[in-house]
């Protein structure tokens, strides 16, 4: 047994045992940029085979998490982009398909998170890794591989866009916007 639990210790860490540690916080980011639990799981499976194939030149496993957020993040902004050009028809009640979307619930019991819709992708990931994965801002600067500077620029235009648009909505529902506040 006890040899077991030595050669357990001496185990070299593999790419399952890194990527398995990060899975939770991958789908959750996923799901917080993309608003939708299919495109959610959608990114981290590709995100997985990429960081699959990418494996051999992380150099740190230590860093193993930014790297595999960094991958995830540059999906993410990949599948907003491409949402831009698509057209979206409603279906009407008898064709609809309910499910359990646990990211759309979420998202709708937030101010905030009803609101996103109106950033462009790039505001989105910062909002997201700052607030929902609360990072600094120097780590989604090293994460994104942007200047800080950058990642200052961007959430000060995200949180501004954010304000302009419930005070939109605030004046559209005819409540007083100080009231909000």
């Amino acid at each position: 047994m006890e040899a077991a639990i030595a050669f357990a210790d001496v185990r070299p860490v593999t790419f399952v045992d890194l990527a398995d540690r990060a899975l939770d916080g991958a789908y959750r980011l996923a799901g917080y940029l993309l608003g939708d639990a299919t495109e959610a799981e959608d990114a981290v499976q590709d995100a997985l085979t990429r960081s699959w194939q990418a494996y051999p030149t992380l150099r740190d496993q230590d860093r193993f998490e930014p790297w595999f957020d960094r991958i995830l993040v540059n999906v993410c902004r990949d599948k907003m982009r491409k949402r831009r050009g698509i057209r979206i028809e409603e279906l009407n009640d008898e064709l609809a398909v309910y499910v359990d979307d646990p990211f759309r619930a979420s998202l709708a019991r937030n101010e905030v998170d009803r609101l996103i819709h109106v950033l462009n992708p790039d505001q989105r990931i910062v909002v997201g890794l700052r607030f929902w994965r609360d990072l600094s801002l120097q780590q989604i600067a090293d994460l994104l591989g942007v200047p800080l500077g950058t990642v200052q620029s961007r959430l000060h235009y995200a949180i501004r866009a954010l304000r302009d648009e419930a005070d939109r909505t605030t004046i559209a529902t005819g409540q007083s916007a100080e009231v909000r506040r």
